[in-house]
């Protein structure tokens, strides 16, 4: 079965254009888990103009108990490790401490880290590991350190990849977007999927786990999920938009029969 990870940035979006609690993110979180999803995703950028610091440890009480009896429930953090802290100038947002300084402090089951800079609308590549391979690498063994899953988020590219598995991550999370866009415009949809199942086979060759994510959505999920070795998916933007329409216990529930 593969995984679904709810990514709640849109959530806190809604929430953020409002000086208000409301729509309350844990809350948000537990009706996703209690309608099937296997996790929680969120990616807090430096601006914190979705999902916030604050948001992240109210995450981690809710996913990660201290009383050894709870049941832990998969946090995955994103975001680019070479953020460091800001200050805030918004009256109740702490803050941002810095991407390694927050995801040190809480310690959640896996942390993906994607190449994303502070004038992006959102993720659009992956990471360039001829570049940055030498800078990811001992990022990536400070986090499995302490015992957290590492992920880097990448293009389906197999030289990349085989160059991912040097850094000693555990998993590549594929970025998604050239096949969602192929989908949208019915152009090239069997060749695209094709290279992110050349991009699958490789990543198993080279002893990789396998996630993927962005702008999956009900209508090319179906069909993405005959990637070889695809462990977990993290879906947030369009989940959200069908919440609406749907409702997002019945959301969730559409996304988690297609993967089951």
């Amino acid at each position: 079965m593969i995984a679904l990870s709810v990514n709640l940035n849109k959530i806190a979006l809604i929430r953020n254009s409002r000086d208000t609690t409301n729509p309350d993110i844990p809350q948000h979180a537990q009706m996703c888990l209690d309608a099937g999803a296997d996790g929680i995703t969120v990616h807090p950028r430096p601006d914190q103009r979705h999902i916030r610091v604050l948001d992240c440890f109210d995450l981690a009480r809710l996913l990660q108990p201290e009383d050894a009896s709870g049941e832990r429930i998969e946090f995955n953090i994103e975001g680019n490790p070479m953020t460091g802290p800001r200050k805030s100038d918004r009256s109740g947002v702490g803050d941002y401490p810095g991407f390694m300084a927050l995801v040190k402090e809480i310690r959640p089951a896996q942390c993906t880290l994607v190449p994303d800079g502070d004038g992006q609308l959102t993720s659009d590549h992956g990471f360039d590991l001829k570049r940055d391979g030498d800078t990811v690498a001992p990022l990536v063994q400070e986090l499995k350190a302490l015992g957290i899953r590492t992920s880097l988020f990448m293009d389906p590219d197999p030289e990349q990849i085989r160059l991912a598995a040097q850094t000693g991550a555990d998993r590549i999370e594929l970025y998604t977007e050239s096949y969602a866009d192929a989908c949208r415009t019915q152009h090239d949809v069997e060749a695209t999927l094709d290279k992110f199942i050349e991009a699958a086979e490789v990543a198993q060759e080279v002893g990789l786990g396998l996630n993927a994510g962005h702008d999956l959505d009900l209508h090319n999920l179906p069909a993405f999920t005959t990637v070889p070795g695809l462990l977990e998916v993290s879906i947030g933007h369009a989940l959200t938009v069908d919440a609406i329409r749907m409702g997002l216990d019945n959301a969730v529930k559409a996304y988690r029969s297609i993967l089951s």
